[in-house]
């Protein structure tokens, strides 16, 4: 294992925006390398530990007070803090070199080592579900227990659908040989595709890149690799997707839930009625938003239909233009701080350290997220930086993450930072609208105006639209697949079907596109999450309107919201903006921005 070769394009000698390239981040303020003696240190002291604290606590929990209670909470968060830093230099070093066999060997095993330790900690949250609510009141009360209460609450979510102590004991340690192993090999596979564009080999990411190409024969071609790449895999891909659903109607069996995705709203702290809401009112919105806009893309391309590789085509009438990695930054920084300079400053500090890996490298993950790691060090974002706009917009949305994470977790601590998916998009999603607010505000191109705001309902689409269709899709296929395995045909009926449904008439569908639900890779690591985007979308449209309307002392409410995590829930966080979520009239608020940005792009014509 040569550590000083892999280490490489994770540290300081990896190419920087100073050429002009992207940055690649550096992990060390994790760990130096995958060799670092300060990993098997932790992992020794960890062992320790987590073995001490069973010893200490396990059948202990019901005779303990409310300061004694507390110290174990503050143990507890010791130890899963740092297994969390030593499974994040895993995940992100693998993410960052996907198809080196080193890396995925080397968190293959840390994954292993973690699900080892774990063991000895599981007892903590399943008693304290087994613990009966007034022996838990009775704790909750003293003092020294404040701060672990959105912890105990958010757990009593679960008592419902816990098992006994042996079966979730053997739940989570096949976890690293079921699901996670077939996760593995998604994302090993999707990482290893290639296509041919221009005569040459390039990752299957540069296709979907080149589906933003405002030359029609380049797009038409990228698809047709796309298509062909996809059904190659086909199998693989079909057999992936029915094992991990039937794995997941086994554990939802097991535990009780009702029906599929509720465990993903129970993990959100969401009502199933809201997001019965959520879908209900998009559905509904499909023809006034998606079918009316790309009718409208259509005459504008003179086309009389639409293909699927025509969706993100930009305009006619406006340059191509790339924007590189370094006005990115500026305008992205702009926005932040023009909104409010402490969050700005914050900004800044992920794009003067190298925290970021932003170049579009082989063997990377094709994807982008925000990885909070844990408080003591810093978050880190990954993206693949080509210079469109929509990658201007990616880095907005993935630095509102990381501002988000960097807030929650100084303010919370590890076990009460991580918010749910429905708010954690919220502050994505608002850094998108303060970066598109910022270049509309400063654009008098009047093409250029036109572009900017078909640009950003695009992604609007993409965003509330498309997910909530990919969510429709999910539940089918969950529902089919109880009644049997599911062929690839099957599945792409399915897909096509909700993309009609939700794209609408000026689309022309042709049989190639069945596959393309087969590179989503929520489908297969996070069922049920996509709906969060949408949610996030209406959210922030509902809240952006009240800083239009009430921008005094709105940034201070805002940092504070953040500052929350997942203390609070979404009632209580919308609250001091006047929002509720739960109001049926909530979402329609948020499409109605939608709708109101297609009404301005058909007056202009």
């Amino acid at each position: 294992m040569n550590s000083q070769n892999l280490s490489a394009a994770t540290g300081p000698s990896a190419p920087s925006a100073e050429n002009g390239v992207p940055p690649r981040w550096d992990l060390s303020d994790l760990y130096a390398s995958l060799d670092d003696p300060a990993i098997e240190q932790d992992f020794a002291t960890l062992t320790s530990s987590a073995r001490a604290f069973s010893e200490t606590w396990k059948g202990k929990l019901g005779q303990a007070d409310g300061a004694a209670l507390a110290k174990a909470f503050a143990e507890y968060e010791r130890i899963e803090e740092g297994l969390g830093r030593i499974g994040s230099f895993a995940q992100l070093g693998f993410a960052a070199h996907t198809t080196d066999p080193v890396w995925g060997r080397f968190t293959q095993g840390i994954q292993e080592r973690v699900t080892d330790i774990s063991a000895d900690l599981l007892f903590f949250s399943l008693e304290l579900n087994r613990l009966d609510d007034d022996v838990l009141d009775n704790v909750s009360v003293a003092p020294e227990m404040t701060k672990w209460q959105p912890f105990l609450r958010d757990l009593r979510v679960f008592r419902p659908y816990q098992l006994s102590d042996e079966v979730e004991q053997v739940l989570m340690d096949k976890s690293v040989t079921g699901r996670s192993a077939w996760n593995r090999l998604f994302d090993e596979t999707m990482a290893s595709l290639t296509v041919t564009l221009d005569g040459e080999t390039r990752p299957l990411g540069a296709a979907f890149n080149t589906l933003t190409s405002a030359e029609r024969d380049r797009r038409a071609a990228a698809a047709e690799q796309i298509s062909a790449v996809l059904a190659d895999n086909s199998r693989l891909l079909t057999m992936i997707t029915n094992t991990l659903a039937k794995d997941k109607a086994i554990g939802d069996k097991l535990r009780g839930y009702p029906r599929p995705s509720s465990s993903r709203n129970r993990g959100n702290m969401v009502e199933d009625e809201v997001v019965d809401a959520l879908v209900s009112a998009v559905d509904e919105a499909y023809p006034r938003l998606s079918h009316r806009y790309y009718a409208m893309k259509a005459k504008w391309l003179g086309l009389d239909k639409l293909e699927h590789w025509d969706r993100n085509a930009p305009l006619p009438g406006v340059a191509d233009t790339v924007i590189p990695w370094e006005t990115g930054k500026e305008i992205v920084l702009n926005a932040y701080t023009g909104f409010d300079p402490a969050l700005g400053t914050l900004v800044d500090r992920f794009l003067t350290h190298p925290w970021i890996d932003a170049e579009a490298a082989p063997g990377k993950s094709s994807g982008a997220f925000a990885h909070p790691t844990v408080p003591s060090v810093h978050p880190y974002i990954l993206m693949n930086y080509h210079g469109r706009a929509r990658d201007v917009m990616t880095l907005a949305h993935e630095l509102g993450h990381g501002v988000h994470q960097i807030l929650a977790g100084q303010k919370q601590g590890y076990l009460n930072s991580a918010t749910p998916l429905t708010l954690a998009e919220t502050a994505s999603v608002f850094g998108e609208m303060l970066t598109f607010q910022s270049l509309l505000d400063r654009e008098t191109d009047p093409k250029r105006r036109r572009h900017l705001l078909a640009a950003k309902v695009e992604d609007m689409l993409n965003t509330v639209v498309r997910q909530i269709a990919f969510y429709q899709f999910e539940v089918r296929v969950h529902d089919e697949r109880a009644k049997g395995e599911l062929s690839a045909e099957q599945l792409g009926s399915i897909w096509r079907d909700v993309q009609e449904r939700s794209l609408g008439p000026a689309f022309h569908f042709t049989p190639d596109y069945d596959a393309y639900w087969s590179y989503i890779p929520h489908f297969v690591h996070s069922p049920f999450y996509v709906y969060a985007y949408a949610f996030g979308d209406c959210l922030v449209n509902a809240l952006y309107g009240v800083y239009q309307d009430q921008p005094d002392g709105f940034a201070d409410k805002y940092r504070t919201m953040l500052e929350a995590g997942g203390t609070l829930r979404h009632k209580e966080l919308l609250a001091p903006f006047g929002l509720d979520a739960t109001d049926p009239g909530f979402w329609r608020k948020g499409l109605d921005v939608i709708s109101g940005l297609i009404d301005q792009l058909e007056q202009e014509g």
